[in-house]
């Protein structure tokens, strides 16, 4: 069962994209695998403290995505292979460095001094 323990809503962002991320970055993590199961829409949305619509949608864009599926009454299943794990890490990977690479440039910092501060902070 893919756990959501450690998700915490954030102000900025609809849930149900924040759901979304969430799973993509158990996916690339290699913590979401394939044939695992998701918890049911009305548990999430207790759990989450959301409306089940919130999980509805979530639900069936990951479905849209052909990463998740699901029948009526019942569980829903990770349906995963390696490209569409190589697919997703990458797209999260070039979102974050974009981002980063862009607040980096707005403050003024060189391409030198970047990879200065990746080198210090991946160790």
């Amino acid at each position: 069962m893919i756990s959501f323990d450690n998700f915490t809503p954030a102000e900025g962002s609809p849930v149900y994209m924040q759901i979304i991320m969430h799973i993509k970055r158990g996916i690339a993590a290699g913590v979401v695998q394939n044939e695992d199961e998701l918890p049911s829409r009305r548990v999430l949305s207790s759990l989450l403290g959301v409306n089940p619509n919130t999980v509805q949608k979530a639900y069936r864009l990951l479905e849209e995505e052909d990463l998740i599926s699901s029948h009526s009454g019942a569980k829903s299943f990770m349906t995963l292979d390696e490209e569409k794990t190589n697919v997703i890490k990458a797209a999260l990977l070039e979102n974050d460095i974009r981002s980063m690479v862009r607040a980096m440039q707005q403050m003024g910092i060189s391409k030198e001094e970047a990879i200065d501060f990746i080198d210090l902070y991946w160790r």
